[in-house]
């Protein structure tokens, strides 16, 4: 029996490069391909063009050569976004801001509330629609950030470093939810680290870039159980993933 063809990537890179216009040159010859449902790390120095090729995947920035290309020809309309920084208005509540992109959409506010007070439930903050920012803790408010992203129903989160601030309770607790609410929802997330531990925690494949320009030097498939049972990060299996996307990582910051 032929086995059946593989389903086409969600988003595509093929040959692309970004030179800005000063003259940098952001990325060089980036081919990468996110399969559905997957969770792609990408790994690597400061100013190698990781938060680059996220705005090439959310549709915000068109590469100087070479193209994108989304399944079924166009951008998906229901992309989320999560900054490092989780870029609450201080004004409004947890609801109102977790609400935000449905009202922007036209949501009934009806339903944009019920979302948002269900996405705020996912990430463990039922009981706090009401607080304002000012007062949550660091980890509480990007839980609601990444609420936000949720409410829309992605198919595709897009994470820019969203737990470096964080302790590292938090960053593990934070952690264990993310994949857990990838799992429950099938979302396929694009995630920005520059730890080695966390790229190898949370994903099925770990892309590695250099820089000067930016360009993918390695790619590790991490074939383990998720969600991570627990002490996983105390498993060999676990450390000896972690020394290879370390090796891969120093390769290419002398590269």
């Amino acid at each position: 029996m032929t086995p059946a063809p593989a389903p086409p990537p969600l988003v595509a890179l093929r040959g692309v490069g970004v030179r800005f216009a000063n003259g940098t040159e952001a990325l060089a010859g980036i081919d990468l391909a996110v399969a559905r449902g997957e969770f792609l790390s990408l790994l690597g120095p400061s100013g190698c063009g990781k938060s680059t090729l996220l705005r090439l995947a959310a549709g915000l920035l068109r590469p100087s050569s070479g193209e994108v290309v989304f399944s079924g020809g166009n951008r998906p309309g229901d992309i989320g976004f999560v900054f490092q920084d989780a870029t609450l208005m201080p004004w409004a509540t947890a609801l109102a801001n977790a609400r935000l992109p449905l009202r922007l959409r036209g949501v009934a506010r009806a339903e944009a509330d019920a979302r948002a007070a269900a996405a705020l439930a996912a990430v463990g903050l039922r009981g706090s629609e009401r607080a304002w920012p000012r007062e949550l803790s660091g980890g509480m408010r990007m839980r609601v950030s990444i609420a936000r992203a949720l409410a829309t129903r992605p198919s595709l989160l897009l994470m820019d470093e969203p737990f470096a601030a964080l302790d590292e309770i938090a960053r593990h607790r934070l952690n264990d939810d993310l994949l857990r609410l990838r799992a429950e929802s099938g979302v396929t997330v694009v995630f920005v680290t520059h730890s080695v531990s966390e790229s190898v925690y949370l994903s099925t494949r770990v892309a590695v870039m250099a820089a000067r320009p930016g360009r993918v030097v390695a790619e590790l498939a991490v074939s383990a159980h998720s969600p991570r049972p627990p002490g996983f990060r105390t498993f060999a299996p676990f450390a000896a993933l972690c020394r290879d996307a370390a090796a891969a990582l120093e390769e290419a910051m002398a590269a």
